[in-house]
This record gives C-alpha cells, structure tokens and sequence, in this order.
C-alpha cells in the first residue's frame, strides 16, 4: 500500500488538539478539520475535505466529482428494514451477484457501494469513472453510496464509515460479494470485513462463488445484458479480444487457455453497460430518486 499523504497525520493531530483548522503540509493551504466543519452544525455544500456530514448539501449532480468521504451518488438515503449493501465495481460479477441475491432474497432492498480513487475518480482495475457508476445506478434504480478513497488511507476506516452513515437510517443484514472461487480474496474478506459487518448486523454473502461459467454466461444471456471489456493489464495475454470489445460467449470461449475465462485472476475487467440494464427497483421506494 503506497504512504498516506501527509495531510492525514496533520488532520489527526489537529483534530485531537481540538483546532478548527491545520495547514496542509504539501500546499501551505488553511484547511478546515472536521472538528471545525462539525461546529458549523450543517453542511456547506463546498465538498470539504473533511465534511462531516456526509456532503448533504452538495449537489447530487455534482457528487461524483466534488466528495472527499463516503456519500450517496444516486436516490435518496435508504429507510427502513432488510437492506443488503452490494459491493459494486461496474462489472459482470457484481451485477450478476446483485441479481443472484434478488433471486434468493426478493425481500431484501440492495444499495449498490462502489469504492472509487479520490483523485482520479476512476474505480480501481474496472478504470471506470465513477460517473459511469452512477449511470448504472440511474439504470437498475438502485440507491448507490459513493466511497473515494485516499491513497496510502485506510481503507477499512473509510469503509466502515460508509457504512455507519447507512445503518444510521437503515437495517443492514448483509454485505455481497462478487468474489467466483479466489480463496485467498474471500479469506481476507471474512478475516477483515466480517466484523466489521457484524458491527452493523449484516453477515457477508457470496452469492456466485464456485457457479459455473457456462451458467453464468447463460444469466446474462437471458437478461439481455451488454458487457465489454474495460480494462486488460496485459493486452496481448486476451489478444485478439482488445478493451472496449464485447465480452460474450463467443469472446468466453475464443480466450487461450492460460486465461481465467471470467477474468477472475485480473487478465481482464469489464463493464456492464448501462444502457442495457434491466430496472430493478428497490423495494418500498416512493416517489421520484433525488
């Protein structure tokens, strides 16, 4: 993990000394702390750093661009009881685990939440604007929470965060997870982020572990979904598939068979476009999203 920017360990120190403003090491900048933003009592709708009020008066059609901590991108806060927080990239597995948990669950309400780099806005190895994200969102009608992360930050803090501000108003029973058969990534996720779910009462599920390619592709066959490849480390390794192409069965079965046919040892990302999503309204939703 790269170092953190010098300006968190100014803000903690600040923030323990009780100062409402610390100068950032690398700029020379004043910069309000969250102790000084708290004692304002509303959001400014600036996008502070260090807002603590989850960026409320930004404006929703600028969020995507101006937060700096964890924040809802798309519909109004989820209410109420039953809610499964979707772990959201962009691509093909999450989509299909957030229709597999549908399924087996019909009861229960997702938020999407997608992680995202707090500088460049783009989510990490899908190399998709959180824009795009958003787009998606819009699309399925889900509520998405929006998670920029610092580089060198901590990212478990960070997470519970995002998901502090969610259990605040609404029941969470799960954590979804796209993960198909990497044992080592599931493991860290129920060695590091069970917990923290069970915090907030929600259990992690991994709805597609282990399912079979060929039914997968068949899911999203029937659904009438468009995937493309966004993202290849190392082109030639998918070759002659190139990003932007269309990942389907023919593309599956043309891949060399030192590729994972879904990607899942990272030779590939991808990305559902969102102009072909089927809606998949959250549950007890009323009115228009804000």
């Amino acid at each position: 993990m790269s170092e953190a920017p010098p300006w968190v360990a100014a803000h903690a120190e600040a923030c323990a000394a009780g100062a409402d403003r610390y100068r950032d090491p690398s700029t020379g900048y004043q910069v309000f702390t969250e102790v000084g933003l708290g004692r304002r009592a509303q959001c400014c709708g600036c996008g502070c750093r260090h807002c603590p009020f989850a960026h409320e008066e930004v404006p929703p059609d600028q969020r995507a661009e101006r937060i700096k901590r964890p924040a809802m991108l798309y519909g109004p806060k989820p209410e109420g009881p039953n809610h499964v927080v979707v772990f959201h990239s962009g691509g093909k597995d999450s989509f299909l685990a957030l229709r597999a948990v549908q399924r087996e669950r019909p009861g229960w309400r997702p938020i999407l939440l997608t992680t995202f780099d707090a500088t460049t806005r783009v989510v990490a190895h899908q190399e998709l604007p959180i824009s795009r994200v958003i787009e998606q969102a819009r699309a399925l009608d889900l509520p998405l929470m929006g998670v920029p992360l610092v580089r060198g930050g901590d990212y478990l803090a960070t997470l519970e965060e995002a998901l502090r501000r969610l259990a605040a108003r609404a029941e969470l029973v799960a954590l979804v997870f796209g993960d198909l058969h990497l044992g080592h990534i599931r493991a860290w996720r129920e060695t590091h982020l069970a917990p923290l779910g069970a915090r907030y009462g929600a259990e992690l599920r991994f709805p597609i572990w282990t399912r079979p390619y060929a039914r997968m592709m068949e899911e999203l066959e029937r659904e009438g979904v468009e995937v493309r490849i966004s993202a290849a480390p190392d082109p030639g390794l998918i070759a002659p598939l190139r990003v932007g192409d269309r990942f389907d069965r023919g593309a599956m079965e043309g891949l060399s068979a030192e590729v994972d046919p879904f990607g899942e040892r990272g030779e590939f990302h991808t990305e559902v476009v969102a102009g072909s999503l089927p809606e998949l309204k959250a549950q007890g939703r009323e009115g228009p999203p804000r």
